[in-house]
């Protein structure tokens, strides 16, 4: 079969359209890291409050992705992307008028259904319209704009955090979104697959299960209803997928070893990397005492060096494995996290940023490619959402495990005669005053602790790729299935 008698001339176009809608979410993450000390001051927002205001979104994002990603195999993965950018975009318009931290818990709820509808479509849709042998270059380049996205974040975030306020920081996502819309209904063709059963019951067990798990890893508490709902629910849904003659995720990709080896590899690697900016976003501004925009500045070394590399992983990935560059790649990030964790001041930082920066750039795009190599096209929104809810499960786990460890490390590093509130909270000590010096100090003892869980975790993820995956056999283009485009 010839490659080139079957390539969608508007493939390109495709993929600039994908790049745009995942620059929303970038964009969105990293704004909303760097607008923390703001909304503390601003809002009022305790630590709880804020840990919800970053974890709402990741609850129903990573309970929705299987079933939206499902859903788009069947329906048209063009029209779930327009919708869940229509959602998004239009949750960040409302949050710009919130006035209490719970409304921009509810905004940002809202906004992690959007996101959970569009972004399954943008892997699978990519490589449905790309054959293996430009897939790796289409997927270098949809990962180097997630890297745009994450330098534009704080850059344009920092301004806005200066001149204009928090709400403003979502603000930005709009214009954002409403292009990519416009793109996807010009530019780019619908592509569904074969025509399947819906899965209603596998649906609802997912969307419970998943729910349910990434809650009780947010509250950080034996919530015994939570965990045995949790249980209940994704056990009665593997035995459910089993047994369906039309199943929602088709269990019979776990048993290649690339799928689940990339899967619990890109685990590990979200759990490493997840909480990342969330310390150094805190340390930068309350401990080094940088202002927002400086606090963006600050970071791009790493967003710069990440994306340099993903391009260099990408052609590596032509002459050197996978494995070795999934590997290799988490033991450089392991590096990175080390010297974050045996240093201080920005200087060293620095370094550890660049060290990071070079280490996720070649991994993450092995990963990427190794995970969906090795999914049938006819599963690619599935595919794609088993991707995105590893990595949003990994960075709600990370959010909730180094949030706690950074909390406790803190609390027990302060003075036992400082006030409790002071104890609980760098924001609330800088704002009382007189316990400036021992905040920054705990607050930095803590983040070292965080960096070599990091570490550890990243080491873990280096032996993973190393043990599980394998160099897969070539795939005859005969043996592919064949889309239904339109």
């Amino acid at each position: 079969m010839n490659s080139n008698a079957v390539r969608d001339p508007r493939r390109w176009w495709t993929l600039a359209v994908l790049c745009l809608a995942t620059l929303v979410l970038a964009v969105d993450g990293t704004v909303l890291n760097l607008a923390i000390p703001t909304l503390v001051r601003d809002l009022g927002a305790t630590p709880s409050e804020i840990q919800w205001i970053l974890d709402a979104y990741v609850l129903v994002f990573a309970g929705l992705l299987l079933t939206a990603g499902s859903l788009s195999d069947r329906f048209g993965r063009r029209k779930m992307l327009i919708i869940g950018l229509l959602l998004f975009g239009g949750a960040s318009a409302l949050a710009v008028l919130v006035s209490e931290p719970w409304h921009l818990i509810a905004m940002r709820t809202l906004m992690g259904v959007g996101g959970s509808v569009f972004m399954p479509s943008t892997l699978s849709i990519l490589i449905t319209v790309f054959d293996e042998d430009e897939r790796r270059k289409a997927m270098a380049a949809w990962g180097a704009v997630s890297m745009i996205g994450v330098v534009a974040g704080p850059t344009l975030g920092g301004l806005l955090l200066e001149d204009w306020g928090w709400a403003s920081v979502f603000l930005i996502n709009v214009p954002i979104a409403l292009l990519a819309v416009v793109a996807a209904l010009v530019l780019m063709p619908e592509s569904k697959a074969p025509a399947r059963k819906i899965d209603p019951v596998g649906v609802i067990l997912s969307v419970v299960g998943l729910t349910s798990v990434v809650f009780v890893i947010i509250e950080r508490e034996w919530n015994l209803v939570a965990i045995g709902l949790a249980v209940l629910a994704l056990g009665a849904f593997l035995v459910w997928e089993r047994r369906s003659d039309h199943p929602m995720m088709p269990l019979e990709l776990f048993k290649n070893r690339n799928f689940s080896g990339a899967s619990f590899s890109v685990l590990l690697m979200s759990f490493g990397a997840g909480a990342l900016m969330l310390m150094l976003t805190q340390y930068l501004q309350f401990v080094l005492g940088y202002g927002a925009m400086q606090a963006g500045l600050a970071l791009l070394p790493y967003v710069i060096a990440a994306t340099i590399f993903n391009a260099v992983g990408a052609g590596l990935g032509q002459r050197v494995s996978n494995r070795a560059l999934i590997a290799g790649g988490m033991l450089v990030l392991a590096a990175g996290f080390v010297i974050l964790a045996t240093t201080t001041g920005y200087g060293p930082m620095l370094a550890g940023l660049l060290v990071m920066g070079v280490g996720g750039g070649l991994a993450a795009p092995a990963a990427y490619a190794t995970l969906m190599g090795a999914i049938p096209v006819e599963h690619a929104g599935v595919g794609s959402a088993m991707n995105d809810t590893v990595q949003q499960v990994g960075m709600a786990f990370s959010i909730a495990v180094l949030g706690s460890v950074l909390a406790g490390v803190y609390t027990s590093a302060m003075p036992a005669e400082a006030p409790a509130q002071v104890r609980s909270s760098i924001g609330e000590a800088l704002k009382l005053g007189g316990w400036d010096a021992p905040a920054r100090e705990a607050f930095t003892t803590a983040m070292q602790v965080g960096s070599w869980i990091g570490a550890v975790f990243c080491l873990l993820a280096a032996v993973l790729a190393l043990v599980v995956l394998r160099t897969p056999a070539p795939v005859q283009a005969e043996e592919r299935v064949k889309e239904t485009t339109g």
